[in-house]
């Protein structure tokens, strides 16, 4: 099946929304001969902090979200033996981060209707071994925090949340997730986030303790930052540091950050655009064949980071040919995700069933994920509206 009319552009599935203050202060960042950490990767965690209007956060600049995950499960001391609940309807990062520290990821099943992370099986997948929970906020929809951080009360569990979709999102009456009551929180500046720098993340934390091993090992260890022994700060001339853990590479250069100091400041003004994009594919799609995303709950907010509708089982068009189709009418899709149970590694490692996980495995035979960033002109959402419903209409 396919639409009868060719169009001369493709439409892509996401595209960075870079404006003109994005390059002048990364050109700015360049001609101050300080391209690495430093100055404003600084003043980048200063304002992320200011932007989740918590005084009593830090916030850690990191090379990727999945360093940041990393760093956080570090700093909590997971490690062999250990168990980490995780959703097994995510990307392999919020698994693979458990697997470095040696510890061992306990797959658990997601909400038919929101893809979030189940309570419920969050609380029956508890043993003597579980240290932490890792959920996912999927698509720019809060997973249910408040359950989640009961469960991890009663249990004497930490609870690290993967952000990555989640900015600018709230939870538990209107607070932005990063404020929430957690060991830490972790958001992703991947080329298809709501904020973009390229690549790049960001911890945020309460505890003083987990803030500042995150900083020491982001650096390889070491106990004072590049910044400092070379901007005249220190003594000894600058030169000397010492190594006193055996860390990793996950800082954030300033050229990144460069980029995230004026997205963070358009962050609220580009959710705003994608909320209207979806509310027309809302309006549009009503009527089709097709479950519509979950929507926040009432006096929340839904960053919508992704779109993502799911066929109505006995559709007359399956997911995978509805995908090429509107690729031959040059618009992208995606689909988030493939889970984690059909991947060999995980699935072979740790003896998943799809049968295991039947709302994740439905969901993901039925998903597409549609175009929704706030670059997309009108007449591109309705370019989408079109052909959606002359595929399914």
């Amino acid at each position: 099946m396919s639409i009868a009319t060719t169009p001369s552009t493709y439409l892509p599935f996401a595209l960075p929304d870079i404006g003109e203050a994005e390059i002048a202060e990364v050109v700015d960042t360049l001609r101050s001969g300080w391209i690495t950490t430093g100055p404003k990767a600084r003043r980048f965690e200063r304002e992320f902090k200011e932007f989740l209007g918590a005084a009593d956060l830090h916030a850690i600049a990191v090379s990727s979200a999945t360093a940041g995950l990393h760093l956080a499960l570090e700093a909590l001391k997971i490690g062999p033996g250990d168990e980490v609940i995780v959703p097994v309807h995510t990307f392999t990062a919020t698994a693979e981060v458990v697997s470095y520290l040696g510890a061992d990821p306990v797959f658990v099943d997601v909400d038919p209707a929101t893809l979030t992370i189940d309570p419920d099986a969050v609380g029956a997948a508890i043993t003597p071994r579980t240290r932490a929970i890792l959920p996912v906020h999927y698509a720019g929809l809060a997973c249910a925090m408040g359950p989640l951080v009961q469960i991890a009360a009663k249990h004497g569990l930490q609870i690290v949340e993967d952000a990555a979709h989640a900015l600018p999102t709230t939870s538990c009456g209107g607070r932005l997730i990063g404020t929430l009551d957690t060991a830490a929180t972790v958001f992703s500046f991947y080329a298809t986030k709501t904020v973009a720098t390229g690549e790049g993340g960001m911890i945020v934390t309460r505890s003083a303790d987990i803030a500042e091993r995150a900083r020491l090992m982001r650096l390889h260890g070491i106990n004072r930052d590049v910044f400092d022994r070379y901007s005249g700060k220190t003594d000894n001339g600058g030169w000397y540091y010492e190594v006193v853990a055996p860390g990793f590479k996950y800082n954030l250069p300033d050229l990144a950050a460069a980029i995230g100091l004026h997205q963070l400041a358009r962050a609220q003004a580009m959710r705003q655009r994608r909320a209207a994009i979806a509310a027309a594919y809302d309006d549009a799609f009503s009527c089709l064949p097709v479950e519509l995303p979950a929507m926040a709950p009432a006096g929340e907010t839904h960053a919508w980071h992704l779109y993502v509708i799911r066929l109505c089982r006995g559709s007359r068009i399956q997911r995978d040919e509805l995908i090429m189709a509107l690729r031959e009418a040059g618009i992208g899709t995606s689909v988030h995700y493939v889970p984690l149970h059909f991947h060999p590694y995980w699935r072979d490692r740790y003896s998943l069933r799809a049968g295991d996980f039947p709302a994740s495995t439905d969901a993901y035979r039925r998903m597409i994920s549609l175009p929704i960033y706030s670059k997309m002109e009108d007449a591109d959402v309705e370019r989408v509206i079109r052909s959606v419903r002359a595929l399914l209409a």
